[in-house]
């Protein structure tokens, strides 16, 4: 089936959806976190009736309405992409996956569209409890519909509640709740939103401290960073914890990955977490003996601990994982690559003989057919994998960008602690050095929700749905060209847009609160 795709129609695919997906998540952290920030805003307001409050709600919620204007058109074409750019990924796996992404347009979405519209055009037309609700509502909306895409995304990391219909030749929806409320969806949102508070907690300290900077509206500049730093430092400390429970989620779901984000080619007990490390550009496969690293720091045993809460326990390596044998938690001995690949292809095979004797009214043949793939279906994807290296990702790619996201979280605790320090001590309005720190913030939290989602796409790869589907048999089959074209257009046009975005928002900032 895959044989006669182009490689680079895959490739320039997933750099097409690659590129819309990065420029959405430059909107959509930033919708969020301001969301929340306004809220608490406006309640003040609503609490002590002080205009000040009003006026600060207004300027952060104009600063909202900005960048969530322009993450919509972003979002709208990534999921258009799902249907032009990977038409058998939808074909395979739409009853469920369109599921999720419907909910989202057809609740959160209009719920967003909805109060929208009351938050920013009702001050003075309608009551001040009832404008409060609906700024709240707006923000909750933004965060459901957040829900209902990360559960899409969860689910091609982790498929479940779903079974495969070999009439249809799709995998067909069993069980809707384990799909919404899977563990790997429910510490994927947190995570994802929790990182969209720090950028918006960093974002409105970067601002507030720009004011300092220019010597202009202290109050309103040092009451925002105040709340914009206890919000974003109880958002960086839970930040953290999802972040550990989203990597044992991945060692048990997800092993290849995790060997991959730590460079672990040689399975061990007690295996160390590296905390810092340099690897081996010489290293180019799996099989081939190189030492993975020029020098590492490890801290002991933590790897295991984060992946079996067991300091002791054994984690596979990508060797171990190729190569099969070792233990699963369930005593058996895992396949090996080559096994599994046998086994798809086993699965292919009885699928298509399963088809042939069902048009033909050959009901003997046909039960036979399909008992063998019921037997092998679980490895269905792997029958149009054609060598066990291509199931190992771009390990230099994960193994930095995961320590680019962790050192970066833990910068933001740092960083949130100490600026709230200085704002107990009444001392920050004049520490020029701390505002030049906390302006170059901003673009550090948003290297760190790209790099989280580097990890979390990249090392997934080459499966579009992870052991189900793998990319070359998920993309449509377009013209390379074609794709090449609207990649390049693309390029320019959300370009413009986040240009655009930024001058815009720029022009705002200076205006400073109406």
């Amino acid at each position: 089936m895959i044989e006669s795709i182009d490689t680079s129609l895959i490739d320039w695919s997933r750099a097409q959806f690659a590129l819309t997906a990065m420029y959405h998540w430059v909107f959509v952290p930033l919708t969020l976190g301001l969301a929340m920030i306004m809220g608490i805003m406006e309640t003040l307001y609503y609490k002590t009736g002080d205009e000040f409050w009003k006026k600060t709600a207004m300027f952060w919620m104009k600063l909202f309405g900005i960048n969530f204007a322009v993450g919509v058109a972003t979002g709208i074409i990534l999921e258009f992409e799902f249907g032009t750019n990977w038409s058998n990924y939808s074909w395979f796996v739409g009853d469920i996956f369109g599921a999720p992404l419907a909910i989202e347009g057809i609740l959160a979405f209009f719920m967003e569209a909805t109060f929208v519209a009351v938050m920013f055009f009702g001050w003075n037309k309608v009551g001040k409890g009832f404008h409060l609700a609906s700024t709240w509502l707006t923000g909750l909306g933004a965060t459901i519909s957040a829900w209902w895409i990360l559960v899409a995304n969860a689910w091609m990391q982790y498929p479940v509640g779903m079974a495969f219909n070999p009439d249809t030749v799709r995998n067909e929806m069993v069980d809707f709740w384990a799909i919404a409320t899977s563990p790997v969806a429910v510490n994927k949102f947190f995570h994802s939103i929790l990182s969209g508070w720090v950028l918006g907690a960093a974002f409105v300290v970067g601002v507030g401290c720009w004011f300092l900077l220019k010597g202009r509206e202290k109050r309103f500049a040092l009451a925002s960073i105040k709340i914009a730093a206890v919000f974003g430092l109880v958002a960086a400390v839970c930040s953290a914890w999802t972040g550990d429970s989203s990597g044992h989620d991945i060692a048990k779901v997800q092993p290849m990955k995790l060997a991959a984000v730590e460079g672990l080619y040689e399975g061990t007990e007690g295996a160390g977490l590296v905390a810092a490390g340099v690897l081996n550009p010489q290293k180019e496969a799996y099989d081939d003996g190189a030492d993975p690293f020029l020098f590492r720091v490890e801290v002991p045993k933590l790897l295991s601990f984060l992946a079996k809460r067991d300091l002791n326990a054994f984690v596979p390596g990508i060797k171990d994982i190729i190569e099969g044998g070792y233990a699963l938690p369930d005593g058996t001995p895992a396949l090996s690559a080559e096994e599994k690949i046998h086994r798809g292809k086993t699965a292919i095979a009885a699928l298509s003989a399963y088809r042939s004797a069902k048009k033909a009214g050959n009901d003997a043949e046909a039960a036979t057919a399909y008992g063998a793939l019921m037997e092998n279906v679980a490895y269905f994807g792997y029958g149009y994998i054609k060598d066990p290296h291509d199931l190992v990702p771009n390990v230099p790619l994960n193994f930095y960008a995961f320590r680019i996201m962790v050192m970066l979280g833990a910068y933001f605790i740092l960083f949130f602690a100490v600026l709230l320090f200085f704002v107990c001590k009444k001392e920050l309005a004049s520490m020029k050095w701390v505002h030049w720190i906390a302006l170059l913030t901003i673009p550090l939290a948003y290297v760190a929700g790209q790099a989280g989602w580097i990890v979390a796409e990249c090392g997934r790869q080459p499966w579009a749905i992870q052991d189900m589907l793998p990319v070359g048999a998920a993309v449509s089959r377009l013209q390379t060209g074609s794709v090449q074209t609207t990649f390049f257009i693309f390029l320019g046009l959300f370009t413009v847009m986040l240009v655009a975005e930024i001058g815009i928002m720029l022009r705002e900032i200076r205006k400073g609160p109406q």
